[in-house]
C-alpha cells in the first residue's frame, strides 16, 4: 500500500473536536431523554433474552464437553471431542457475523439479535464451564463414586456446586459483554442503542451519540455492581 496525503482526512481534526466538545454537552432534552430509555431496555432485553438461552446452550453442551458423565475412556474421548467441536463452530463466528445472518433469514425481529448472541456466547460459556468442570478436585469426586453415587448426582452434588461461584462470576462477564455486543448488533437495523447512535453519527449530531454513549456506560456499570454483590455472597 502506498501512504499518501490524500489518504488523511482532511477535516478530521475538526470533527475529532467537535466530538470531543460534545462529550462535556450531551443532549439533554425529554425527547432524547426518553428515547434513550426506550433503547436502553431494548438493548438490555436482547441481551438478558440472549444469555438466558446461552446458558441453557452451555450447560447442554459444556457438561458432555467435560467428560464429567461417562466412566470409559473411550467413550469419554469420544463425547468431548464430539461437543468440543460443536462448541468450537459456534464461537468461531462473530455475534455481529450470526445477527446478518438471522436478519437476511428471518429480517429485523428480536428474534435475529437474541439467537446471534445465545449461539456464540453459548459456545463461548460452553468451552468454559467445561474447562471448570474438568479442573474440579478429585478427592470430593472419589469420595462420592466410594458411597455409591451415579454420575447425576456426582455432577450435581459434587461438580456443580464446587464450581457455582465461578460459573456465576464469568456469566455475569459475559452478560456485560452481551449487553455491548446487543448495542453493536443493532448496526445491522436491530433497534437498541446502538441503532440509536448510528442515527446521530448519520446526522452528525455528536451531542445526541454521547447521551446515548452514557446509557451504554451506566448499563455495564450496573450490571458490573450487581455481579460483584452476587460474587460477595457466593463466597460467604
Amino acid at each position: 500500500m502506498e501512504w499518501s496525503i490524500d489518504l488523511i482526512h482532511s477535516g478530521g481534526l475538526e470533527t475529532a473536536g467537535q466530538i470531543i466538545k460534545a462529550l462535556f454537552q450531551p443532549e439533554l432534552s425529554s425527547d432524547i431523554l426518553l428515547l434513550a430509555i426506550e433503547s436502553s431496555w431494548t438493548t438490555l432485553s436482547y441481551a438478558a433474552a440472549g444469555m438466558s438461552l446461552a446458558l441453557i446452550i452451555a450447560f447442554l453442551y459444556g457438561i458432555p464437553a467435560s467428560g464429567v458423565l461417562n466412566r470409559k475412556a473411550k467413550t469419554k474421548k469420544v463425547m468431548k471431542a464430539f461437543f468440543r467441536g460443536q462448541l468450537g463452530f459456534m464461537r468461531a463466528i462473530h455475534e455481529l457475523v450470526w445477527a446478518w445472518l438471522f436478519v437476511a433469514s428471518i429480517g429485523l425481529s428480536p428474534f435475529a439479535a437474541i439467537f446471534a448472541l445465545a449461539i456464540p456466547y453459548g459456545g463461548i460459556l460452553g468451552r468454559i464451564f467445561a474447562e471448570m468442570l474438568e479442573d474440579v478436585p478429585p478427592e470430593p469426586i472419589k469420595a462420592l463414586e466410594a458411597a455409591g453415587a451415579s454420575r447425576f448426582q456426582i455432577l450435581w452434588y459434587g461438580y456443580l456446586p464446587m464450581v457455582r461461584a465461578s460459573i456465576t462470576s464469568y456469566s455475569m462477564y459475559r452478560f456485560e459483554c452481551a449487553v455491548r455486543s446487543s448495542a453493536i448488533m443493532s448496526f445491522v437495523g436491530i433497534g437498541g442503542l446502538g441503532y440509536q447512535i448510528q442515527l446521530s453519527l448519520d446526522d452528525l449530531h455528536y451531542n445526541e451519540v454521547w447521551t446515548f454513549m452514557f446509557f451504554l456506560i451506566f448499563l455495564v456499570i450496573i450490571i458490573d455492581a450487581w455481579s460483584n454483590q452476587l460474587r460477595k455472597r457466593l463466597v460467604q
